[in-house]
Formats: C-alpha cells, structure tokens, sequence
C-alpha cells in the first residue's frame, strides 16, 4: 500500500457508544500521539474513530454493504440506473463511476488500518494506564478490525485461495509508517490474517460478552431493566455486538479459515459460537409484528457483529432504497426467483418481510424494505433496535458449520443447515445427496439470507462458483470478474 497517500488520514474520533458526543482528534502533524494516547479513554476514543471511520458511505455505511459489492453479486435489478451501479453490475471496470468508487473503498479501508496501526503502534508502551482487562480488549479488537478491513481488501482486489494460493495479493500493513508497504501472496496475507485474529482472541477472554450476566438483547426497549447490554461502567464495553467482540473474532476466524479451506479451523471456531448459547434466534412474533415500532427487520439479535450506520438511515429510506425503480429494487420475476417463491419459498418469512411488491400501470417489481426503521430519528425509542449494517450473522456461522462438516458428519451438517431454515419458516427438513448438493442449497439460502448486505459477491467468488444472475441467468466464474483492479495510484506510485 501506498502509505505517503494515506498518512494524513487521521481520523476524527466519535463518542464510545452513540455517536451524540464528539472529540476532534487532531492530525499527527498537528498533535503528538503522546496527548491522544496518554488515557485509557485517548485509546477507546481513537479506536471507535475507527469505527466510524469505516461506516462511511463509501465503505461499510454502503459501498460494502448494499452498494457495490451488491451490483456485482447481481442482488439488485438494475434497470433505469438511478444509482450509477449499471456499468457495475456489467462488470465494466473502466467505468469512471465504477473505478471511483472502487477506489475510495481500497484508500478508505488502507485509511482505517493506518489508524489500526497508529493504536497499535502506541498501545504496549502505554499499558499502565488501562484498569482492569482494557488493555487486552482494545489491543485484541483494534488487531482484530486490522485483520477483518485486510480481509475484505483481499477478497475484493486479489484472487482467491482456492484459485491461486501463490498470487499477488495486497500489501499487509502491519506497522505505522511513511514507508510503501510490499505486497504479500494471497497464502502470505492469509496467513497474517489468521495470526492477528488468533491474538485477538486470546486477548479478549475476558470479553464481556462472555460473561453470564450479558443477555442478548434489544437496546431501545423501554423496559430498561431486562438491558443488559448497555449496563457498564464504560460506554466503550456496551452493546459489544457494535464492537468485533469475542464471539464476532471466532466468527471472523471461521469465515477466513474457510476461506483458506481449513474446515477443521473453520468448524472449530463456528462451534465455540454456536456451543456458546449468547445468540437466540429472532422470535417470529418481532420478525412479522405489525407494528414497525416493535418489528425486528434485521434479525438484531442475531448480529455477532454489525456496523451502526446511523448517517445513513435517510439515504436509506429516501435514496437508495427508496421505493420505485430508481433505487435498489427487485423486479417481481427476479424477486421470486431468488426466493423461489413458487414452489418451497412461499412460507419463508424473509420473502414476507423483506420485500414488498408494488406496481404502477407499467410493471410490477418488489421494494426493498430490509432496512425500514419506523423514524428517520436515529435515537428515538421508535424502534427494538438501532440502524445497522449487518456484519457477521448467526446464520453464516451455520452455514459454515455445516459446510465445515457434510465430509465428516453429514447428518450433524444438515442439522446446523436445517436449523438456519426453521427459524425463518421453514416446517420441513431438506435432506441432499452430496457435499456438492450441499454447496449448492447453500448458494440459494445464502443469496435469501444475505439481500442487501454484501457478502454474497465473495461466496461465489471462494467457491469459484457461477454467479446467479437476474432472469436465472448464470454468469461464469472468473478472475475477470472476482479481481477488482487496483487504483491507478497504487499501481504508479506503489510500484506494484
């Protein structure tokens, strides 16, 4: 990576809970780390800057959420192109709007590890100023986001393990520096992502979330005695499921341990989530209720992590999923293909919740209404939740469990897949003849599972499967397609 572009990209850091409060944090140029770094709080203050940092607009706040990661999985019918996402979805990666926001996301996720590293690079000489397992908490979540913001970099602009093990991947920025970053093989990167994420887990042991008291549950509920996520000493250690916790570092170890193709890694780590009973399914009666007030859209205790996005709740309702076919949407076909709606999907209550049909005297299509909130007010009681982004879901964790495990225990992988299938509404068990078989309900479940969040662009591209397109089209796997190119700049001025 090219640091000399990055390095002045030191953040403005947010409050430690709820973004109402903020502490300018001036540029290194301008203050010296010292000040910043001189209190426990200096440390939480820098690390949810991070944060924030990477729920921008043009990183987990859209582009990788329901925006560009989106248009090249083919989640969204893209017709009039009221969004500039057309040439995308047609993978034309000479667009301008295309290449522009490509590389917002490559300097924007560099920016944040810069930020990573300024921590990191301060943390151990300063130790004696964190009470109690602080220390170990923000050192192990500050290498874990390291870790999760490099892994979607490679997943986005550098081959697959499964592909090419021995690629070029990306540079690997492991330390606070003017110097340019050498690249890594995509074996090497992988590598260093499993060796961060491994310190990071035995860092936080003591992780609140792991505690008995800690009950999962909805932050804005009125009865304030049944939350326990919020109750803490330090707003930095409420509502953990905003932070990578514990719990979301094993899941992040398994989603890259299957990336390498490390099942028994991978299914060690799904199952330290799943054995660990924190995450209940979401109640049916929060999911369908009809009051939006006490409706559950994003199945929010089932985040082990996700992004609060409260900057985008407006674009949200009155941009991007604004309903009509200018923003993302689904035509009607599409929408019940995905879902397939006509034959096993008419009781999926993700089909019933997630998208709602509508029509004018021209066509049909389906809004998209994944994110709905009840207000446009961010803090308002007016909801069971916050505006999140969904990052890591219980429902992969069983989706990897059960991938980790068909060649093993293949009645022990079609519970954890089945189970997954009951909590959304399904009454009957899928049974399937092969680990292939497997792959490829997983395909489908992952696609319904995973509308407007982002993920399904890189399954496709780890298995080096065809990528399903609208009309029930297929688009065949390749690196033309799966390798986002790298910026101009980084190419130049990063002697790649």
């Amino acid at each position: 990576m090219n640091i000399k572009l990055l390095i002045g990209l030191i953040l403005f850091a947010g409050s430690l809970s709820s973004c109402k409060k903020w502490l300018e944090v001036q540029p290194e140029s301008e203050i010296s780390a010292p000040i910043l770094f001189s209190t426990e709080n200096g440390f939480m203050e820098a690390l949810n800057g991070v944060y924030i940092k990477s729920t921008s607009h043009d990183l987990y706040g859209k582009e990788l959420t329901f925006g560009t990661t989106e248009a090249l999985a083919q989640n969204f019918s893209i017709g009039t192109d009221g969004q500039d996402y057309r040439q995308t979805s047609l993978y034309n990666y000479t667009n301008g709007k295309f290449i522009e926001r490509k590389d917002k996301i490559w300097s924007g996720l560099y920016s944040a590890i810069v930020n990573c590293n300024l921590i990191l690079s301060n943390i151990d000489a300063r130790k004696n100023v964190f009470t109690g397992s602080n220390y170990e908490l923000i050192k192990g979540e500050t290498l874990a986001l390291r870790a999760y913001l490099h892994f979607d970099l490679l997943r986005l602009f550098a081959p697959s393990y499964l592909k090419n093990p021995t690629a070029p991947g990306i540079p690997f920025a492991k330390k606070y520096t003017k110097e340019v970053t050498p690249m890594s093989s995509v074996t090497e990167v992988m590598n260093m992502l499993i060796q961060d994420l491994e310190e990071a887990k035995t860092l936080m042991v003591n992780d609140p979330i792991r505690s008995a008291g800690y009950k999962i549950n909805y932050p804005l509920v009125t009865d304030t005695t049944k939350n326990t996520e919020e109750n803490s000493p330090f707003l930095f250690l409420q509502n953990r499921r905003h932070h990578l916790n514990y719990y979301a570092v094993c899941g992040t170890l398994a989603r890259v341990y299957l990336y390498k193709n490390d099942k028994v890694n991978a299914l060690k780590n799904a199952k330290e989530v799943i054995d660990s009973k924190k995450f209940p399914w979401t109640s049916q009666s929060d999911f369908i209720a009809f009051d939006e007030a006490k409706k559950d859209r994003i199945l929010y205790k089932e985040l082990l992590f996700g992004w609060y996005i409260p900057n985008s709740t407006k674009d949200i309702k009155e941009n991007w999923f604004k309903s009509g076919t200018r923003g993302f949407f689904l035509l009607e076909d599409d929408a019940r293909l995905i879902y397939e709606a006509g034959t096993v999907g008419a009781e999926d209550l993700r089909f019933k919740q997630w998208v709602t049909l509508m029509a004018d005297v021209n066509s049909r299509w389906y809004d998209i209404v994944k994110y709905n909130r009840n207000s446009l007010s961010t803090e308002a009681n007016a909801n069971l939740h916050y505006q999140m982004a969904p990052a890591i879901r219980l429902s992969e964790i069983y989706y990897i469990a059960a991938e980790s495990s068909y060649a093993t225990n293949p009645t022990q992988s079609l519970q954890y897949f089945n189970e997954v299938r009951a909590a959304r509404g399904f009454q009957n068990q899928l049974t399937v003849p092969s680990e292939d078989g497997l792959v490829n309900e997983l395909l489908k479940e992952a696609r319904k599972e995973w509308l407007a969040e982002g993920q399904m662009f890189y399954m496709y591209k780890r298995l080096n499967k065809a990528i399903a397109a609208p009309t029930g089209t297929a688009i065949p796997p390749s690196d033309k397609i799966f390798v986002l190119p790298l910026p101009n700049d980084e190419i130049v001025y990063g002697g790649r």
